[in-house]
């Protein structure tokens, strides 16, 4: 048991290191090409902190541990939350909730928002409806890839028409960007290679602590397949690209939402049918985690709280009263 603690440490040591280049070489993408921080953090940024999910989810559902999957998906858009609710709280700026381009940011949340709530859908109502599949992968999967696909296209159109604006009031950028596109392919590498290991270690912690594969993937597993996510969103705050920080946040739980399409290609069966109802839970309070931080990002107020920001705190206890309730129930 105590190996399997040092195996899992050390992994996640590595997955943080990837995470801080990968920030670092993101925001110097953005500048260098003038797409922006939040459209490169939404998209770019997003898909490669998500790595370690897609590849040790795949890895998990080919070894059978299909809940533990799910759970990691699912568990890793409560643990990006809970990230920027942390951030915001420690960030004391006199500001709304970290966002300076909030509009934008509600766009991007707005489209996690509706992925998840597809897939908390499939989860409860795939066995009760007839089933469609199109080239071994299920209706479901399918309905979270092309709506990921057409809420992606809004957010860049968006981006795109912001970048045209900008360009007009400020000067054209200079740098190059193949340096840090090296550094970024490089960092995303170690990710993908890094991931699958912690999929057999957390399916054996799982095992041997008795708590199961649905409440382990919803916490163990999400916390260190979050930890890209938190490594990068703090080197971004650092380097005072908040929007880069609060867009990866977003745009990683939208993007965890289809890597249940590869995991239904490789899965013999139904995907959805096979994962346990608790699911829907974890994926119904992403939702309104995620609600609660557009709400928190959108108000206007005078000043901020002295000790907390109420809207942070929503955000940590619904991350709470959920990771409760799926131990609960599993």
């Amino acid at each position: 048991m105590t190996i399997l603690v040092i195996q899992f440490l050390l992994i996640a040591a590595v997955v943080a290191g990837a995470g801080v280049v990968l920030a670092r070489a993101a925001d110097a993408i953005a500048e260098a090409t003038g797409l922006g921080r939040l459209l490169v953090g939404s998209i770019g940024l997003a898909a490669a902190t998500s790595l370690p999910e897609l590849s040790v989810d795949i890895a998990a559902v080919q070894a059978g541990h299909v809940d533990l999957a799910a759970g990691d998906l699912l568990g890793s858009s409560l643990m990006n939350l809970l990230i920027l609710a942390g951030i915001d709280i420690c960030r004391r700026n006199g500001r709304k909730m970290l966002s300076r381009e909030a509009a934008s940011h509600a766009l991007s949340a707005t489209l996690a928002i509706a992925v998840t709530a597809l897939a908390g859908i499939a989860i409860l109502t795939v066995g009760k409806l007839p089933a469609v599949t199109i080239l071994g992968v299920g209706g479901w999967s399918w309905a979270l890839l092309i709506s990921y696909l057409l809420g992606a296209r809004m957010l860049f159109i968006d981006q795109r028409i912001s970048a045209r604006l900008a360009a007009e009031s400020v000067p054209e950028r200079s740098g190059s960007v193949g340096m840090p596109a090296a550094a970024f392919l490089v960092a995303a590498a170690v990710l993908l290679i890094a991931g699958p290991r912690l999929a057999a270690v957390a399916a054996d912690l799982a095992e041997r602590s008795g708590l199961g594969g649905t409440f382990v993937g919803t916490s163990l597993v999400a916390v260190t397949t979050s930890l890209p996510e938190l490594v990068a969103s703090l080197a971004a705050v650092r380097l005072g690209a908040v929007d880069l920080a609060i867009g990866n946040v977003f745009g990683s739980n939208a993007f965890n939402m289809i890597m249940f399409v590869p995991l239904d290609a490789v899965y013999p069966g139904s995907l959805f049918a096979a994962v346990s109802p608790t699911h829907a839970v974890t994926a119904f309070a992403v939702i309104v985690a995620t609600a609660i931080t557009v709400l928190g990002q959108l108000y206007h107020a005078d000043r901020r709280l002295a000790v907390i920001e109420p809207d942070a705190l929503l955000v940590i206890l619904v991350i709470g009263g959920a990771l409760a309730l799926v131990f609960q129930l599993s």
